[in-house]
């Protein structure tokens, strides 16, 4: 349910700005907020299950995430909406390392795959279907159920969870120090800040922007000064220690890449089927639906894996099903049929949950029970911002590289080409008995600068795909880092 909102909502935002007479620009504050809210408020998650007792914690976050997704959908103005969307990303940025936690502590070792396997499908197939269920809901019903289907969702959550959840003895004996408000409140000014700057940089043509360079300025300064105070003060209210546990930080580093990966490719799948193939929402969500069933057969496979072979092959074997898959995105052209996205968009499914499951246990596999809930949460923080990394990189250089290969493409286009020559006579020669022999050669030169430009965009998304596939495989290296597990 929380996974999902970070992308159900991406392909209703033209609906919503329509709707709330808002412009594009205003509509992306509705993902913004929300993913600001969350940036803020993971990291946190262990220290206020410590004040709160884990399980309180848990049953309030996802009342909160419900009750906010029903003022979401009932949200009579855009100002509305976005304060309702940062409620909604308060309750829900806890809820991940909860669970993560949860079944990591609830689960011996030797049974953690298969508990973070089940953890997984949620994790990997969520952002996956997210497009799907929103076209859906949008082109079906109205935008608005995008957020009232979380209601029956959460009511039962609720319910199971305060049946069967217990907080363990650690947390019912802890004795919280005192509140680390300056700790606190340079982490919010700084994470919050970065995910701004990652979202609407693009926008604004980056450092070109007196605000972008302004805010780096205090983005860099309240994450440094952060650092330095969690690493000095007593009660810290997010532990930074932890990463001198070696697995644990190497995972940190592979799960930041890997949110790169898999969002940035999320991002720009649809993104190609919609504006060069023509597909609606609803059919390129659709499209990438085989991803998810990939990921969730193959997150039963991994479960049962995990424990009979070593993490590090699995993790390594899937970083490498990653770059194929990218390498075979990166081969498309615009006369493409759908099987031809279908396969690589399985393989892809099937090779995150290889990463993911092993990768969650290999990197807390070290750590004692009640470190448990503080890594999670920083796990998980990293994952989302190298998820807003990627989103943020690939929009920059599709932007920059369809520019480029414009300007190259372009230089072929002359009166001395014969090519050119010959394209144009029969461009014109066809659009004569229909237009007219005066609007005949602008509109064939309208027509091939058009193709031109969907040539530069192609291009660029193909470099796009290249360069996903291989950050997969620089990554492969890193795997070598981790300390190995007894099975």
């Amino acid at each position: 349910m929380q996974v999902l909102d970070t992308s159900v909502a991406n392909v209703a935002l033209a609906h919503i700005a329509g709707s709330m007479s808002a412009t594009p620009e205003e509509a992306t504050w509705v993902l913004t907020s929300y993913l600001v809210a969350n940036a803020i408020i993971l990291p946190t998650t262990a220290w206020l299950g410590v004040v709160f007792g884990r399980k309180r914690l848990l049953l309030a976050c996802i009342l909160i995430f419900t009750l906010a997704s029903v003022a979401c959908g009932l949200a009579p103005s855009l100002d509305w909406l976005v304060i309702a969307r940062i409620v909604q990303g308060l309750g829900g940025g806890p809820l991940q390392p909860i669970g993560q936690a949860i079944l990591l502590e609830s689960f011996p070792p030797a049974r953690r795959g298969v508990a973070m396997a089940a953890y997984g499908m949620g994790v990997v197939v969520a952002p996956i279907l997210g497009p799907a269920l929103g076209g859906w809901l949008t082109e079906n019903y109205t935008w608005r159920w995008v957020f009232y289907i979380n209601l029956p969702v959460g009511a039962l959550a609720i319910l199971l969870a305060q049946a069967f959840i217990e907080d363990p003895p650690y947390i019912r004996q802890a004795r919280p120090g005192r509140i680390d408000y300056l700790g606190f409140g340079l982490m919010a000014v700084g994470l919050g800040v970065l995910q701004l700057i990652l979202d609407r940089g693009q926008r604004d043509d980056w450092f070109e922007a007196a605000w972008v360079r302004w805010l780096s300025a205090v983005c860099l300064i309240a994450l440094a000064a952060f650092i330095v105070r969690e690493l000095r003060t007593q009660n810290p209210i997010v532990d930074l220690r932890i990463l001198r546990d070696r697995n644990f930080a190497v995972g940190t580093v592979l799960i930041t890449v890997m949110g790169v990966m898999l969002y940035s490719t999320i991002a720009m799948l649809p993104l190609y089927l919609q504006t060069l193939m023509g597909y609606s929402a609803l059919l390129s969500g659709l499209t990438m639906t085989p991803r998810g069933m990939g990921a969730f057969l193959a997150s039963v496979a991994i479960g049962r894996l995990i424990g009979v072979l070593d993490d590090r092959l699995l993790i390594g074997a899937g970083l490498c099903l990653l770059g194929a898959s990218g390498f075979m995105f990166s081969r498309m052209n615009l006369q493409i049929g759908m099987s031809n996205v279908i396969w690589p968009n399985v393989l892809n499914g099937v090779a995150t949950p290889m990463v993911f499951v092993p990768l969650t246990t290999a990197t807390m596999g070290t750590l004692r029970n009640e470190q448990m809930g503080n890594a999670a949460g920083i796990f998980n923080l990293m994952r989302n911002i190298g998820g807003s990394i990627g989103i943020a990189a690939v929009a920059t250089f599709l932007s920059r590289w369809t520019q480029s290969h414009q300007a190259v493409l372009i230089s072929h286009l002359t009166p001395y080409d014969p090519a050119y020559r010959q394209w144009l006579g029969t461009a014109k020669k066809a659009l004569v008995p229909r237009v007219g022999e005066a609007a005949a050669g602008p509109m064939a030169l309208g027509l091939l600068h058009n193709t031109l430009g969907q040539q530069a965009r192609l291009l660029a998304f193909m470099d796009n795909f290249r360069i996903v596939s291989f950050l997969a495989l620089l990554a492969v290296p890193l795997v070598l880092f981790f300390r190995k597990r007894r099975p």
